[in-house]
Formats: C-alpha cells, structure tokens, sequence
C-alpha cells in the first residue's frame, strides 16, 4: 500500500488562513509522495456543527485548487468519510477496549480543581475514578487507563517527543458523544492512512491514540505536526482575532493563488509571497525543514 494521508476539519465554520495551510502541506505531501489524499468530516460535535458548513468547506478547498481522492463527497472504498456516520463501528471498538477503561463520574469542575495544570493547559487527570466511580449515582464517562509515561514518538517536523499527553482520557462522553480520540484512531485505521499531517496544536494527543493504537493490536501510523498560523498574540490563528476566512477573502475579490502563495511562503517553501497554484508546489514540502514566520 502507498503513502494515504487525510485532512480532517469540523464543520463548525467556514476555513481560515490556519485551516486552509494546514490542507495545503497535506495535499502536498500526498502528491509529492505519489499518494492518495482523503478528506473526511469529523462532526461529531452535534451542538457546534453549523448547517452547510461542510458543504462550504469542501467549496473552498476547490476553489484554492486542491483535491482529493477520496471523501464525503466522492466517496471511495474506506467510508463512510462523516463521522457521524459511524457511531455503531465507535461503539464497536470502544467495547474492544473494554480491558483498558473504566467509568469515571467526575465532573469537569471537579477535574478542574482535583488535577494540576499551568493556566490554560488542559488538566491531567489524577485517576480519581480508577479504583471505581466516586459518584455511582451518576451517568459515567468512559475514561481509558493511559500508560506512564506515555508513549514517545519520532515526528517528521518536530523530532523526537516525550513526555506529554499524560493523564487518563475520555473515549465516551457522559452525554452518549464519542469522543475525539477514539473516532481519530478508528477512522485513520479504517481509512487505512499511513501519516497523519496535522497543526502542532494536537501533539498531545498523539501519545493518547499511539496507546490505543497499541492497545487494540493496529499498526501505528507515522506523525507530522506542522506549524500554526499564529495571531498576534502568540497563539493560534483563531475567531478571537478576527481570522478572516477563506470565503470572506473569495467575496472581497482575492485571488486564490495569491492566498496560496502567501501561505507557501510563511513556511518558506517560496521566497515571496508571489500567486502560486498548489500544483507549483508539489516536490518543494520537505517536513524537517518547515518553518514558520
């Protein structure tokens, strides 16, 4: 089997310049590799998905000049390709894992004031409910039993990483909702992806599902964390400060290939911010040298 990387975003909105970067150096490493490129809708989040996002989404990929192989649009031989789709094969592999977890009745704010975080970060569970739920008469989260330390991993931009994603997480909300790293894993396993290109944002998490990767006996895939699009603050591009969207761009008269070409150049994959077509680029990713300005 060749090389298959994905690109994964949630129909909460329309892209921005950080989303759509993202998708560009996956597209160009699929193609660079000879690859497929599969695009899938991860909407499991029912309350902050927005009607027609998805569709608007897939719109705006095109309209850059990207494609994709595979997808909720194409279809192909690994879907379904929305994740929503899926629930019963999530609760298929979740019953696998039973072994690994175990119900957790804590709530967020307990969490909140029980485990030690720096401001911002997100809490480490302490393991509160491992030894039974401490609130029985409550619903209860599946949590899986997280390894420590936890698992380390080479990755093709940032070397060699250690020592985060700690703590047990949740694979079923208490709500009834799957949660991120469970559909993550199957889904890539299902769609039988080789990379996972993704924002540097998610290194945590990669630990958390090379664990479930290994606790259901599935090859582990290779890691590239790219960089983020930053705001003016330091943090990632986001709503909070007035990320212009792709589709704004399109409105207000922009150029497709002037957006990719200034998203080529802010990792430094041309030397000006000059209009560049995706297929201009294809050759010119190499993941250990991605920079960001």
């Amino acid at each position: 089997m060749g090389y298959r990387g994905r690109f994964a975003p949630s129909p909460t909105g329309p892209i921005h310049l950080g989303t759509a970067r993202t998708a560009l150096l996956g597209w160009l490493r699929a193609r660079g590799e000879g690859g497929a490129f599969v695009l899938r809708m991860e909407d499991l989040d029912a309350p902050r998905a927005r009607p027609g996002a998805a569709q608007a989404i897939l719109e705006d990929l095109a309209w850059l000049g990207l494609d994709w192989d595979e997808g909720p649009d194409v279809g192909g031989p690994c879907g379904p390709y929305t994740q929503s789709e899926k629930l019963d094969r999530y609760a298929e592999v979740l019953a696998r894992l039973a072994p690994f977890t175990y119900p957790c009745t804590c709530s967020r704010k307990e969490i909140q004031e029980l485990a030690s975080a720096p401001h911002g970060a997100e809490p480490v569970y302490p393991g509160t409910c491992r030894a039974g739920p401490t609130h029985p008469e409550r619903e209860a989260a599946t949590r899986f039993r997280m390894p420590d330390p936890p698992p380390a991993f080479d990755d093709a931009v940032l070397g060699r990483v250690e020592g985060v994603g700690r703590g047990d997480f949740v694979l079923h909300r208490r709500d009834g909702a799957f949660a991120y790293q469970l559909a993550c894993v199957v889904d890539d396993h299902d769609m039988r992806i080789t990379e996972v290109l993704r924002g540097a944002d998610l290194v945590a998490s990669t630990p958390r599902q090379i664990a479930l990767y290994e606790a259901l006996g599935w090859p582990v895939l290779a890691f590239a964390h790219v960089p983020l699009v930053l705001g003016p603050d330091g943090e990632r591009l986001a709503k909070r400060h007035g990320a212009i969207s792709i589709a704004e761009l399109r409105a207000a008269g922009q150029d497709a290939a002037s957006i990719v070409g200034a998203l080529a150049h802010g990792v430094g994959l041309i030397d000006a911010p000059r209009p560049t077509r995706p297929a201009e680029l294809v050759g010119r990713l190499e993941l250990a040298r991605l920079r960001a300005r």
